[in-house]
């Protein structure tokens, strides 16, 4: 397994473009906030990492962050270029899966100002569902300032942030991808102890930031954490994961699917007939739910654009989850496929490079023609 997706031509270009510009759980108090948000449960939570038998149409997986006995559903709707799109395109394919999202019982939805106009079809969408403050939101701060410890320009992006999803008060800030993170997470914690935010949060892409992720749990400077996971690309079990586990902190983990590299490597491939066991009825909720069944995860964040790979993804959100003999099972399946351990080295998208050319993308191409 290779464990250091860092090749990627598209991971590159993103470098480039952020450079230039747990046990069963509280049964009461996870009835109480589901029934807050609108998320029917069970009579109790299978932990995470067992293998649940609950039908595939019974209650929604829900798990409880120990540090704040808060529940959140195991399953996320991420909108990093998917959801980003040039002004005045039509956007009702994803209008579309954002309503599947949400019907499914999915509560969470990850966003950020990095986004494009991404920040602001989710605002947009929410608020035409009638749903906005039912939804846990993950947003991100990702600013400097004048001079040391400004926070103008933060202050700026959270109101920019609040007028976009049109919320009084935003779940969850992140440091994103550590941007200036020895003055925005202490910021942060300000920003909470004022009541401006629920929570505090870093969030990396990349494993080579994971060693300063583990180091801000460590010292319990944050309340959450988002990570890159996924059945490839498992880095971040070797510290971080393992970190959250030990101060109950809250972890959304992004790209399960490897931006679309996992699906393009099973590609053409039956299903094994063991994932029958755990409910799985195509590779996306495969992929997702060995991503969930970690114990220390709380909510796995997947993005796209099709409505159909919308109404795949949610289908993880329900029925038997892998316990981790099951895990090691999968990820020895996937193991045996070739072309599995060479993954990093794909761009993210195969063959869908037409696809998510919003605001990122043109500026992107601006860029590079402008230095070429």
């Amino acid at each position: 397994m290779d464990k250091t997706p860092q090749g990627s031509p598209m991971a590159t270009d993103r470098r480039q473009f952020l450079g230039t510009a747990t046990a069963m759980g509280a049964i009461a108090a996870t009835a109480v906030h589901a029934a807050a948000i609108g998320v029917p449960t069970a009579s109790a939570q299978a932990p995470a990492g067992t293998a649940s038998r609950a039908p595939a149409a019974g209650p929604v997986l829900t798990r409880t962050i120990g540090r704040t006995n808060e529940s959140l559903p195991a399953l996320g709707l991420g909108t990093f270029l998917t959801f980003d799109m040039l002004p005045g395109r039509n956007r009702d394919a994803l209008r579309e899966v954002t309503r599947k999202y949400v019907d499914a019982g999915v509560q969470v939805v990850d966003t950020s100002p990095l986004y494009g106009t991404g920040e602001i079809s989710v605002g947009g969408f929410l608020s035409g569902m009638g749903v906005t403050d039912q939804m846990f939101i993950s947003n991100k701060i990702w600013s400097t300032g004048d001079y040391l410890a400004d926070e103008s320009h933060a202050l700026a992006s959270m109101e920019q942030s609040r007028l976009r999803l049109w919320r009084d008060k935003i779940d969850l800030f992140h440091c994103h991808s550590l941007v200036n993170v020895d003055a925005i997470v202490p910021l942060l914690r300000a920003w909470k102890k004022e009541g401006k935010i629920r929570y505090v949060g870093a969030s990396v892409h990349e494993n080579e930031y994971h060693h300063i992720l583990a180091g801000l749990i460590d010292k319990d400077l944050v309340d959450f954490i988002q990570v890159n996971y996924s059945i490839f690309n498992r880095n971040a079990e070797e510290r971080v994961l393992r970190a959250a586990s030990d101060k109950g902190i809250g972890v959304l983990t992004n790209m399960p699917l490897e931006k679309g590299r996992l699906h393009k490597i099973i590609e053409g491939r039956p299903l094994p007939d063991f994932a029958r066991e755990i409910g799985v009825e195509n590779w996306a909720q495969f992929f997702i739910k060995w991503a969930m069944g970690h114990p220390a995860v709380t909510t796995v964040l997947a993005a796209t654009s099709n409505p159909d790979h919308a109404a795949e993804n949610v289908g993880a959100l329900r029925g038997p989850q892998p316990d981790q003999s099951m895990r090691q099972r999968m990820a020895r399946h996937m193991e045996s496929i070739a072309g599995f351990a060479n993954l990093a080295s794909m761009p993210w998208y195969p063959d869908k490079q037409s696809m998510y050319q919003g605001v990122i993308r043109r500026s992107q191409a601006a860029l590079r023609q402008r230095i070429s």
